[in-house]
């Protein structure tokens, strides 16, 4: 079973870094090149110089990004910009959605050392990976010897949020940052031992889904076992790595689609064949905020082209529990699309962005999906099953500085 514990967190020195707000960011896998100047731009502090330094993972590039990011992490040490806690803790961590943003507004999670296992038991993945997004990161873990940003992992059995909460023992917020979707993050230490000692047997009770961060995991693994391999056994800084734990129900999550742009498609119609011997096609209002209330209602995905919008309506019934998503089944008749040369496909979330990627010839035509459920998660992760790669979003992301997991410590 999985085994949880508290470290002792290197953190941001408000006094010298300045305000969270400033200093934290987003994971690196949905910062774009845009968002990462002007992260760069807001402080000389931010941590995206370590969660994502100049050039990272870019053809020929090879271990400057890392050594750059390492140079950076040992002189903000050395300034007092970070600094590590006194003693081991566990992280309460809470975030605050705006009004309407999610439907219970709150998740409440604990972060702290997971120590890694064979995907399978103990740890659920639930998704496939792309390849290649673990290239650059593959040598920044080993130069940096630190957890930037945790991965986000579900625990099924009730309870986790009220021991993270304190239920009349609540702890002081150490940090706090708002983010630029209005969310806003708190953390707080946890301390007492009999506090930790029930968060490390609950979460231990029963196998974790890996809700985010499929990648970060293998990495770790990967790390650990060459590390193994070099005859480094005894480095249980590298045998665990840095999580977020939140409990597995729809009080606390929100799960979002990842949706689907087609690209170098010089006749969106080529994609409507493609979608005819899988779907029958309804047409439909242009997407607008009723177009999730549309496609939940028909059961049904969505077409997005420059000429119109369509509901697809799956025309077999599933026959396992796989078949009955979105992302399945929009993959498998994309497969003809993509074949095509030139053509490629781009993952994005919010139906918002899509439209208007579609709308200013950014992308030849869009799939919006629905995202899967909780329950479909679970099932699907218990009996060892992989959902296609970019299938769920879970919103909001815990933000990457309130709290750094350091291997050596």
């Amino acid at each position: 079973m999985p085994r949880f514990e508290p470290f002792a967190g290197l953190r941001y020195e408000t006094a010298v870094a300045g305000s969270i707000d400033d200093v934290s960011c987003p994971p690196y896998d949905v910062i774009t090149p845009e968002r990462r100047a002007e992260l760069m731009a807001r402080s000389p502090y931010n941590m995206v110089r370590l969660e994502m330094p100049e050039g990272l993972g870019l053809p020929g590039s090879g271990d400057a990004g890392p050594r750059a990011a390492r140079a950076t992490l040992d002189a903000w040490r050395a300034a007092g910009v970070l600094r590590r806690d006194p003693e081991p803790a566990f992280y309460g961590y809470r975030t605050t959605a705006p009004p309407g943003r999610h439907p219970a507004r709150h998740t409440v999670g604990v972060v702290g050392s997971l120590t890694l296992e064979p995907p399978g038991v103990g740890i659920l993945p639930h998704e496939e990976t792309t390849p290649g997004s673990r290239a650059g990161h593959s040598r920044l873990l080993p130069a940096l010897r630190v957890n930037v940003s945790p991965i986000w992992v579900l625990s099924p059995t009730a309870g986790l949020a009220d021991l993270a909460a304190g239920a009349g023992e609540s702890s002081p917020v150490v940090a706090h940052a708002l983010d630029e979707d209005g969310v806003l993050h708190e953390i707080w230490r946890i301390t007492d031992p009999d506090r930790i000692e029930a968060i490390g047997r609950l979460v231990g009770s029963a196998p974790l889904v890996l809700a985010d961060g499929h990648h970060r995991y293998e990495t770790a693994m990967a790390y650990h076992e060459a590390r193994v391999a070099g005859g480094h056994v005894d480095d249980s800084g590298s045998a665990a790595l840095m999580a977020y734990v939140v409990e597995l129900s729809e009080e606390q999550l929100h799960v979002q689609a990842i949706h689907r742009l087609v690209l170098g498609l010089a006749e969106p119609s080529r994609l409507l064949t493609a979608l005819t011997p899988l779907f029958s096609l309804e047409a439909t209002a242009r997407p607008d905020p009723s177009i999730s209330e549309r496609m939940a209602s028909a059961g049904a995905p969505a077409v997005v082209t420059g000429r119109g919008t369509w509901l697809a309506h799956p025309r077999a019934e599933p026959t396992t529990p796989a078949d009955d998503l979105d992302s399945q089944r929009v993959d498998a008749a994309l497969s003809e699309v993509v074949a095509v040369p030139g053509v490629s496909i781009a993952y994005q979330h919010g139906w918002e962005a899509v439209s208007a990627a579609v709308a200013a010839g950014q992308a030849d035509a869009a799939l919006l999906l629905r995202p899967p459920t909780l329950r479909q998660i679970l099932e699907l992760s218990r009996d060892g099953h992989r959902m296609p790669p970019k299938t769920s979003f879970f919103w909001p992301k815990p933000r990457s500085g309130l709290v750094l997991r350091e291997l050596d410590a």
